[in-house]
């Protein structure tokens, strides 16, 4: 059989060479992304080189002309000034995206027209004062003192319900804009003070404006009232359960703890527990009650192992007063010496009667296996211990000794629900604990609350001292602060960033680092201390 002849195809139709020689050299073009997203500056960036036009990736000083959509010459101009290139510089061009599209038809630099030009309205600068932040949350300094907690709240509340409802994206679009107001140094007063600024979406300036004017955003009121939202947040309030198993919970018409509780599904380790303990797991933990559970926590790793380190990290790291759970990173100086140390921990504070619940998770990164590829998902690959801790309420007020607990150890491990000796009852949105007595009937039943213990929820990592540095900066948080540095070693550095390492695709080698300062130097950033990472 005679095999058939590829058809040739013709190499000149519509000058797809992506080298084309530059036509132009007295006009160098940049692409402004903002509002014009990714993929549509990356394709016209082509289209133009096609036709023989210099158009830069980075912006430069030997840039002449600023293309953008979308955009008011006012937001190009801040955005200018950004960059370093405001007043007393070259003057460049501002234009809209016509004048690119007319230049692209014309396969030349059209005159520039008043219509091409970008219209800025000149505002007396004592009547309104611009903000002007980096793009990059990772380039941006955030304590704790936040000046726009309403605004910022309102969009975190929208961005929980966006990840409630698996739309990551829009999560994140709203994460990043209320980490931009809490970087502002003062409270904003008009939107025509936040033009300009990097991450601030239409829908997110629609619900700022809403709040400036009226005092409240009809979207976020609404939200709050959503029999949907209400019930996504109680569902994932028990330990163990995601969005999508709380989601077809919702679809079984369950949105409470007592209608899951009747509904008789079966429901595994973790969500026993989380359920048996919702009410203390869904209390703010104290700093207080953080460093009482971190002497613990040392106790046992010097016990088993001498020398070994422990680190609080989280937004307790960070310098924020309550948080959710606690975390601690354990490490030994000498490498290797970390091997078999979670096991030995966790027996010892199972011993103890100090853990209500755990589950332990193996290492599971290999460098020379891995390489430098992400992991499908950010979580990093380190021995975990997801566990639920006992507290005794004196430890909590530093005033117990840690190490002695005090109750029925035995009671208090039960993870199950359905015990005979230990199991839950939430009735009238009050959780009771029935503990069985001496004689194996059920004692006196009293309100979790007026437990002599409660529980939390406590995150052992164990980390060889290599991947330290790395593993510090990742576990301090904050998550977006974290998402930015990731995004900035991609686009900016052509890097690979993890809580594991740190990988330069350029040079295709690992950059090591014994600290967070190094790991900083590396993508070439100003060092951020913890507390100033709460984006």
């Amino acid at each position: 059989m005679v095999p058939l002849k590829r058809r040739k195809v013709s190499s000149n139709v519509g000058n797809n060479d992506p080298e084309a020689p530059n036509k132009f050299p007295q006009v160098v073009l940049f692409l402004l992304e903002r509002k014009m997203g990714a993929s549509r500056r990356a394709f016209l960036s082509q289209l133009g080189r096609r036709k023989g036009f210099q158009v830069e990736e980075v912006f430069s000083e030997s840039v002449t002309h600023v293309v953008s959509e979308n955009n008011s010459g006012l937001e190009v101009r801040t955005w200018l000034d950004s960059q370093g290139r405001g007043q007393g510089r070259t003057p460049v061009h501002l234009l809209d995206i016509s004048w690119y599209t007319e230049s692209m038809r014309a396969g030349l630099p059209v005159q520039i027209l008043d219509t091409h030009k970008l219209q800025e309205q000149r505002t007396d600068e004592a009547e309104v004062v611009v903000f002007c932040v980096p793009s990059y949350a990772c380039q941006r300094r955030t304590t704790l003192e936040n000046h726009n907690t309403i605004l910022t709240d309102a969009l975190s509340l929208l961005a929980e319900n966006a990840e409630l409802s698996d739309q990551e994206g829009r999560g994140v679009a709203f994460r990043r804009a209320a980490a931009v107001l809490k970087a502002l140094p003062r409270a904003v007063t008009g939107v025509t003070q936040l033009r300009g600024l990097p991450c601030l979406g239409e829908h997110s300036l629609r619900v700022i404006k809403d709040i400036l004017e009226t005092g409240a955003s009809a979207e976020v009121e609404s939200t709050k009232q959503s029999e949907r939202y209400k019930a996504l947040k109680v569902l994932t309030g028990v330990f163990g359960v995601g969005p999508k198993t709380a989601e077809r919970w919702i679809r079984e018409r369950i949105h409470t703890l007592q209608q899951l509780q009747d509904s008789g599904h079966t429901l595994n380790r973790a969500q026993q527990a989380g359920l048996q303990h919702y009410d203390d797991l869904n209390q703010p933990v104290a700093k207080a009650e953080a460093d009482a559970i971190a002497e613990v926590v040392e106790r046992a790793v010097v016990s088993v192992s001498p020398g070994a380190q422990v680190t609080l990290t989280g937004g307790f790291r960070r310098g924020k007063p309550t948080g959710h759970d606690v975390d601690f990173l354990i490490t030994h100086p000498e490498e290797g010496r970390e091997d078999g140390l979670m096991s030995k921990v966790v027996s010892w504070l199972e011993s103890q009667g100090f853990l209500l619940y755990q589950k332990t998770t193996r290492n599971s990164y290999l460098e020379s296996k891995d390489g430098p590829a992400r992991p499908a998902s950010n979580m990093d690959r380190f021995e975990r211990c997801f566990s639920i801790f006992k507290l005794h309420e004196d430890e909590g007020r530093g005033t117990g000794h840690p190490g002695t607990p005090t109750g029925n150890t035995a009671a208090a491990n039960t993870g199950s629900l359905g015990d005979s000796d230990s199991r839950s009852q939430i009735r009238g949105g009050e959780q009771r604990l029935l503990v069985s007595g001496e004689d194996g009937g059920p004692e006196e039943t009293k309100p979790a609350g007026h437990r002599p213990w409660r529980a939390v929820r406590v995150d052992l990592v164990v980390s060889p001292i290599s991947q330290f540095a790395f593993a510090l900066l990742g576990w301090t948080g904050s998550k977006l602060f974290e998402r930015e540095l990731r995004r900035w070693a991609g686009h900016e550095k052509s890097m690979s960033l993890s809580s594991h390492a740190l990988y330069d695709n350029k040079q295709s080698r690992y950059l090591r680092a014994t600290s967070e300062q190094e790991i900083f130097a590396h993508l070439g950033l100003e060092f951020v201390p913890p507390s100033e990472r709460n984006a």
